[in-house]
């Protein structure tokens, strides 16, 4: 761009920076002296919306079809985290490479781990890394449910104007997430147990096999920083094979190469496994979408869990 006039040259960054700004969908200014609240993940920036309301702005660092686990944090990302007033985040090495930036964070503003409130008996043992949990809590409902609990006290230890307000907007969301955990039962409940097998990319669903009696398979470990090989491809195979499963999942914040290969290995072996499609586990959709929210995500989900595996 050095052929550009000094002025004309300015003015165009303007213009591409108002562009991005202008592109993002809900973000909006902040106003001053309001409370500002920076997520790490699109689910858990969504509770805090549902608890806070119009009474605080809300930002992710992560969006839709981002992996936290490889996510690295940007020079933007820290001068939010910086700015912010309150920072919550998921725990549990989910956010494995800001680990560090959080807890240098904590030591002078306020830093939250929802999944890590919760009971350790309540939480599932990685068989990846010893002395560690699954992080991916927000698969049980009902878990996810409890996590979002902590926050109404945590946001208004910072600041009590909105004490009650934030409780009883917790209150309602609760007894929506209430719902959506019976609902999504129900439906799973229709899948002929002997089809209530989940196949996806990663190992991200343990919660919700444990919470909706269903049986799950993933081909990478628990975090995406786990590496998979031949015998694991070879090993899920003849899994599928065996169970005559006719679906598996790719995932919106994986990639889908590692599921193609597997079925292409069911086909080698004369059994035809469809991919049912790609299922939100790390990320949300996109903002201004049911699937943008993470009841809608769930909905989703489940959809097309129970549309593969019933046919």
């Amino acid at each position: 761009m050095s052929w550009l006039p000094t002025k004309m040259y300015t003015l165009f960054k303007v213009l591409i920076i108002t562009l991005v700004l202008t592109s993002c969908g809900e973000e909006r200014e902040r106003k001053e002296g309001e409370l500002y609240i920076v997520c790490t993940t699109g689910m858990i920036a969504d509770g805090v919306k549902n608890i806070v309301q119009d009474r605080a702005k809300v930002d992710a660092l992560m969006g839709p079809g981002v992996d936290p686990h490889l996510y690295k944090a940007t020079h933007g990302d820290l001068l939010m985290l910086q700015d912010a007033d309150i920072i919550v985040y998921n725990g549990l090495f989910l956010e494995g490479k800001m680990g560090d930036i959080m807890r240098q964070m904590s030591r002078k503003k306020t830093v939250i781990a929802v999944a890590e409130s919760l009971p350790t008996e309540l939480l599932i043992n990685s068989t990846a890394f010893q002395g560690t949990y699954d992080p991916h809590v927000w698969f049980d409902v009902s878990l996810w449910n409890k996590a979002l609990s902590v926050l109404p006290q945590k946001i208004s230890a910072f600041d009590s104007t909105y004490n009650e307000e934030y409780k009883q907007n917790y209150l309602a969301y609760s007894q929506q997430l209430d719902s959506l955990h019976k609902a999504v039962k129900e439906r799973i409940s229709l899948i002929p147990e002997e089809r209530r097998i989940l196949v996806t990319a990663h190992d991200a669903f343990e919660y919700f096999g444990k919470a909706y009696s269903m049986e799950v398979k993933g081909l990478q470990g628990i975090s995406t920083l786990s590496e998979y090989g031949l015998r694991d491809v070879s090993n899920l195979v003849d899994f599928i094979v065996e169970h005559n499963i006719p679906a598996i999942y790719t995932e919106t914040s994986v990639s889908k190469k590692a599921i193609e290969a597997v079925v292409e290995g069911c086909r080698g072996k004369g059994h035809k496994v469809t991919i049912g499609g790609s299922l939100y586990s790390d990320a949300m959709g996109q903002s201004g979408t049911d699937e943008g929210t993470y009841i809608g995500m769930v909905n989703a989900n489940v959809k097309q869990i129970y549309e593969g595996l019933v046919k």
